[in-house]
């Protein structure tokens, strides 16, 4: 394996292939952060940008004219929002010793990638949960009844009164309902559900997308997503304790963008991807470090998870006992 030399590093555009398949499986995998911040490419690393704020769309002013009369004229002052990408990566050495002891077994290199990945892109899954299930970014609807007290629970309406509380205050109306594994389970046996759709979709022997579907069209929303990543919550070098990336005590009703490249959709928020660094979300670079007779695969990017309009969410609480 031809190898490079310990000062430079190498783009590898063929292992940048295996990195952009592996994120488009992200999504099966559970991670829905992406769909919810989708990204927005920008040539700066930190800027603001002008936001037409909802006032100046939303009032009703005299239209009238008499004749001989001027027209009436509107003037409004825009707002601005800001972005500042960090840059986030991770190193994955690869031993020579090891690459030739395993290669009977597995390629060396697309291990080394592929972890390398993984981290970062459940490190940014992590960024956009905290950030989105989050009580100080929203003003919390805790729900009457929890969503895990199936025989009683009345999440149609938790979810109708929120989606027409956003329409209301925005002129949006929220085309996604974001909520963790543990809470769509929940869903899935809530009899107030299970009794509406008993005769007519069987949805506990559906697959799981015809389930989000079914619920989908039942909360009169345009998709579920469902969040279904864990992490490690503890340090290294301990025993693993598995922990839900989404957690189960909250549902968000949210309006997301349908155009990722256009700022003109109003929507939750976005993921500015800052390409002069990092062209592609996942960036792949190999370089040589001979004292320790290896070759370094990185995985990298700069990115900055913002919202655009916090007003195009709504937040559940109170979802799991």
């Amino acid at each position: 394996m031809p190898r490079p030399t310990s000062s430079t590093t190498i783009q590898r555009p063929d292992l940048g292939q295996l990195a952009y398949e592996y994120a488009l499986a992200a999504s099966q995998r559970g991670f829905i952060g992406q769909r919810i911040l989708p990204i927005f490419p920008v040539t700066e690393q930190s800027a603001d940008y002008p936001v037409i704020p909802k006032e100046a769309l939303l009032k009703l002013p005299d239209t009238n004219r008499g004749p001989k009369g001027n027209y009436n004229r509107g003037d409004y002052q825009f707002e601005t929002g800001t972005y500042a990408c960090e840059e986030h990566g991770w190193e994955q050495p690869l031993d020579d010793v090891e690459a030739k002891l395993y290669q009977r077994f597995f390629d060396g290199e697309e291990v080394a990638v592929n972890r390398a990945m993984d981290i970062l892109l459940r490190s940014q899954e992590k960024r956009a949960a905290d950030m989105l299930f989050n009580a100080s970014n929203f003003s919390v609807a805790n729900v009457t009844t929890e969503w895990s007290t199936a025989a009683t629970c009345t999440p149609k309406s938790d979810v109708t009164t929120g989606a027409e509380t956003v329409r209301k205050a925005t002129g949006l109306t929220p085309n996604a309902l974001v909520l963790g594994k543990t809470a769509f389970n929940n869903l899935l046996v809530c009899a107030e559900i299970k009794d509406y759709l008993q005769y007519t979709n069987p949805m506990l022997i559906e697959g799981l997308e015809a389930q989000k579907r079914i619920l989908a069209q039942y909360f009169g929303v345009g998709e579920i997503l469902v969040g279904d990543a864990i992490y490690d919550s503890t340090g290294k070098g301990t025993a693993t304790t598995s922990a839900d990336i989404w957690d189960d005590e909250y549902a968000l009703l949210a309006v997301i963008a349908r155009n990722p490249l256009s700022l003109r959709e109003p929507c939750l928020g976005r993921t500015f991807l800052w390409t002069e660094d990092s062209p592609e979300n996942l960036v792949v670079e190999e370089y040589r470090e001979e004292p320790i007779r290896s070759n370094i695969y990185r995985v990298r990017h700069h990115v900055d998870e913002c919202f655009v309009f916090a007003g195009a969410g709504y937040l559940l609480g109170n979802i799991t006992a």
